[in-house]
């Protein structure tokens, strides 16, 4: 971006913080009184005075002001705070937008096919290409997004209401608009900003079926449609139909690793709650379409099909027995309405619509709809069907009647201890002793395995009774085989093994599916086994997640791959494709942001020769939160920067928490970021981008691993083995607050206790967030890099400017080296050791305080003053103004927030430590410092 264009953004941007800014201010001083106001405005210069100078004395001003504050005013400053930050978030996604509409970015669809063009791909190459992609966004409930959906609602209307705003050039209409915003801000700052009860599954279903509604259904056949645009002015020409090259996942209803809240019955309600959104838009659609279809054969003709199946119609009235795409429109309206109540079990029934046949499967509606297309074709009228028969045809074909692909998830040691109970129970003995399967060494279990995938005989029986485990586990897979035949295959077609660390953690899934109705084990009429069919059973997919699990991966899928009858299943079932899922947060947790993101490149390298070997396509599923330590970051450059040939047009990544928010409030800004998906995936699958980085892997990759192994050795030297770390952990950062609050139905930590091995990945990021240390996102790297700076390794050159040349090489040339680094870039201009240091005062050892912040505040200059010498800035984001300029507009409203959340929190664990009498003062204490939690997750957005 240009400096000109920086200047008019920020300036843009300005305007419109300081609007939506300026009408907070209104509705407060009216809703609170003067006093209200005027406190909330001191504050925040003294958070702007002591942000420009950071000195004791500032400091120590800006904490008294806080200390001072009664509970109840504590409270409002921090919904203030909060709700500013939310509205900034609005102003700022505006501002990107407009950014979008004013030039050509490297992420646009645009873009992307000029430059394959350029490079010579055809137009019926980037055909055969986009059948071969599959690109797929996986909402998942992980427990970062504090907003409840009253606020999300108020949020997009504001949005919108500030998108009208700036398309009126008349001032009395601007000034009209401008009390419109102001009302819905006086309702945001009215609303109750936390939830009062902890969200249940059914919530979380609720919750990413409003984005559906808003978002994909409409962004996704738009995105389809521009492909298809810029295809006919790149490539001269027009594909007549696309492939489903984008879809959607979800794991909101079937994931039940660590929530004991999600079975049978959920992963049924997601079915029904998906039907419910997705039969209502297309029956909008459709309704919409038959206003529209008003042609008269008085005027037109229609085909032959057309005008018999309008014959059949069950619309009787006078009025229309000129118009048969009006009649046929009813007669499909009317069956699907039909179909909507079924799919729905009842929970969609649309009233006055007369009985009709449902259709069984979206083929059938497909072949209605293509009925009208084709005769509107047949006569002249391609631009008719332009207007929206064609989006809702392509809409059908994506989304078919289930709307999103509902993963199934559990740990390998649930499994592990359902086939135990299933062995014990059907009194199997091994050498002439009862087989405990559990105790089994990892070669006995594989034999085992394989030879009861071939064995007819059912290990399930009906008669028996299940432990509580046993039947649960049992029963979800039971209904999964129930929902794919009734919603189609493509309803649920994965299942994910978390802690994968054997070949038998997958064979034991497998062997589960066969004993429940997933895998057919039909036989002919002479006995014998029925071949393998196409999409029979769940592609299993292991999810490698630890550093140690990312190093044992390929050779897993080495022997996965070598066995007979699983090849034939990938082959035959899987249409050649296997699916390998990588755990961002967990590698990261394990080893540090260095060790981590190179463990899970050399992962990629190793499984891209595994899968050459055995000839069978890669799919990589990432999962990857919204925070940098757990994946987060520009999913564009993400893309483009993963090992060569693992992308190769199939790849699924996971959106959680607070990213579903601020990628997908709106369905504008929700094509934009799918935009980028698809981009990425065919610049990095069908453009010239893998030689370089791979030579880029061959000359630095020695470097990479003596810089990784002393990174981790750094980072799991404070966290795992400096005495006393996990308390100076639970006491200096809001993680026992954050567990409390109602975010999710999943519980922060597998296990009760204090162990940071049991702790989840997602609260230990978020914790760090909040008390602006972000230690995940950089902690290591400072020492790693210094040593090798200051000292070299064996073989590196001698001098230190040589050395520096290296580094700075890497990071102008190689993308994966270049993309840590941006992201480690804005996570350390997002830290402040200053407001760290504030929180270490509620560590009550004060040796352990010193101890453990000295080595954190340590690190931390190392890594700020290592990486500005590779990127040779003088000051973090030199490079990225536009974003240096919208952090400095947040932070005079996130620190005041870090201050009173260290002061709120004091007082609650105080509280909390006295006698029951002062419950009510704890419970007040515990929403402010849920109140400061959530306007910090606002204003540091990926911080989840």
């Amino acid at each position: 971006m240009t400096n000109n264009a920086i200047k008019t953004s920020n300036k843009s941007l300005h305007n419109d913080i300081y609007l939506l800014g300026k009408l907070l201010g209104e509705a407060i001083r009216s809703s609170d009184g003067e006093k209200a106001f005027n406190d909330i405005e001191e504050l925040r210069r003294a958070s702007v005075r002591t942000r420009r100078e950071p000195n004791t004395e500032n400091i120590q001003a800006l904490s008294q002001a806080i200390d001072q504050l009664s509970d109840d005013e504590a409270n409002t400053m921090a919904r203030a705070f909060s709700y500013f930050l939310h509205l900034a978030n609005i102003a700022e996604d505006h501002d990107q937008q407009r950014l979008l509409k004013s030039k050509t970015s490297p992420s646009s669809l645009k873009h992307t096919l000029a430059m394959l063009n350029q490079e010579g791909i055809s137009a019926a190459e980037l055909y055969s290409a986009l059948q071969q992609t599959n690109v797929v966004p996986v909402l998942t409930a992980h427990p970062t997004e504090v907003q409840r959906k009253s606020t999300l609602d108020l949020h997009q209307a504001i949005a919108q209401k500030l998108i009208t705003y700036h398309q009126l050039d008349d001032e009395e209409e601007q000034e009209e608009l401008a009390e419109e915003l102001a009302a819905y801000i006086k309702i945001l700052w009215l609303t109750r900003m936390l939830r009062a009860n902890k969200l249940t599954v059914d919530n979380e279903l609720d919750n990413v079926n409003n984005y559906f509604a808003t978002t994909f259904l409409k962004a996704i056949p738009t995105l389809y449609k521009q492909l298809n645009r810029e295809v006919r002015h790149q490539f001269k020409t027009q594909f007549d139909e696309l492939p489903s090259f984008l879809t959607m996942g979800s794991w909101i209803g079937g994931d039940r690793d660590g929530n004991p809240n999600v079975n049978a019955d959920t992963l049924k309600s997601a079915f029904r709650k998906q039907a419910v959104t997705l039969f209502q838009h297309y029956l909008d659609e459709l309704k919409t379409l038959g206003t529209e279809l008003s042609m008269s054969t008085l005027l037109t003709d229609v085909s032959e099909a057309l005008s018999e199946q309008s014959k059949l119609s069950i619309d009787r009235s006078p009025h229309r027995l000129d118009e048969p795409y009006r009649r046929v429109i009813i007669n499909t309206y009317a069956r699907l309405a039909a179909t909507a109540k079924d799919f729905s079990d009842g929970k969609l029934q649309i009233l006055n619509v007369q009985a009709a046949t449902p259709y069984t499967s979206p083929q059938d509606f497909l072949a209605d709809l293509q009925l009208i297309a084709d005769s509107l074709r047949q006569h002249h009228a391609e631009s008719i069907a332009d207007l929206r028969l064609d989006t809702l045809i392509q809409s059908v074909k994506i989304f078919g009647f289930h709307l999103a692909t509902v993963d199934l998830r559990q740990s390998s040691d649930v499994h592990e201890a359902v086939l135990t109970e299933l062995y014990r129970r059907n009194r199997t003995t091994l050498q002439g002793k009862p087989l405990v399967y559990a105790e089994l060494s990892e070669q006995e279990k594989v034999e085992l395995l394989i030879a009861e995938l071939h064995n007819p005989r059912p290990l399930v029986s009906p008669w028996q009774q299940y432990s509580e485990q046993t039947s649960k586990e049992l029963l979800i897979l039971q209904t999964a085989a129930q929902l794919r035949q009734r919603y189609g295959k493509r309803a649920i077609k994965q299942y994910i093994v978390s802690h994968t660390e054997t070949l038998s953690d997958l064979l034991e899934i497998l062997v589960l599916q066969q004993e429940t109705g997933l895998i057919s084990l039909e036989t002919d009429e002479q006995g014998n086994p029925i071949p393998i069919q196409a999409d029979d059973g769940l592609i299993v997919v292991p999810l490698f997640e630890t550093i140690p699990d990312l190093e044992a991966g390929p050779n897993i899928m080495d022997q996965w791959l070598s066995i007979p009858l699983v090849k034939e299943r990938v082959i035959k079932a899987q249409h050649g494709l296997q699916e390998v899922m990588l755990g961002y947060s967990d590698s990261n947790k394990d080893g540090g942001y260095l060790t981590s993101n190179w463990s899970l490149y050399k992962a990629e390298k190793a499984l891209v020769e595994v899968f050459k070997k055995h000839a069978v396509r890669l799919r990589m599923f990432h999962g990857r939160g919204g925070a940098v330590g757990r994946g987060g970051g520009s999913s564009f450059d993400a893309i483009l920067a993963q090992s060569p040939g693992s992308v190769a047009g199939q790849i699924r990544l996971t959106e959680q928490g607070e990213v579903i928010q601020n990628k997908y409030r709106s369905a504008a800004l929700g094509k934009w970021h799918l935009e980028h998906l698809l981009s990425a995936t065919l610049q990095t699958s069908v453009g010239k981008q893998a030689s370089e980085a791979d030579l880029f892997m061959q000359e630095h990759q020695n470097l990479l691993e003596q810089l990784s192994q002393l990174s981790q050795r750094t980072y799991r030297q404070l966290v795992y083995g400096t005495e006393g770390f996990v308390n100076y952990f639970f006491a200096a950062t809001p993680i026992n607050e954050i567990a409390g609050l109602n975010i999710g139905s999943r519980p922060a930590s597998r296990k009760k206790g204090q162990r940071i091995e049991d702790l989840r990945a997602i609260p230990w990021g978020f914790s760090w967030a909040q008390c602006r240390v972000l230690l995940p996102g950089w902690y290591g790297f400072g020492t790693a890099i210094h040593t090798y700076l200051e000292q070299g390794f064996d073989g590196e050159p001698n001098s230190r400017s040589d050395r520096l040349a290296r580094l700075r090489h890497m990071a102008k040339g190689w993308r994966f080296f270049k993309t840590m680094l941006s992201n480690m870039e804005m996570v350390l201009a997002k830290s402040d050791l200053k407001i760290a240091e504030q929180y270490s005062t509620l560590v009550s050892d004060e040796t352990l305080r010193h101890r453990i912040f000295s080595m954190i505040k340590h690190e931390h200059a190392l890594t700020v003053k290592s990486l500005k010498e590779i990127l040779d800035i003088e000051e973090l984001l030199d490079n990225n103004k536009a974003l240096a300029n919208i952090l400095q507009e947040r932070f005079a409203y996130i620190d005041p927030l870090n201050y009173l959340q260290v002061e709120v929190i004091g007082r609650l664990r105080q509280h909390r430590a006295e006698t029951q009498q002062n419950r009510y003062e704890s419970l007040r204490d515990e929403r402010s410092v849920h109140l400061t939690i959530n306007g910090i997750a606002a204003g540091l957005r990926n911080s989840g």
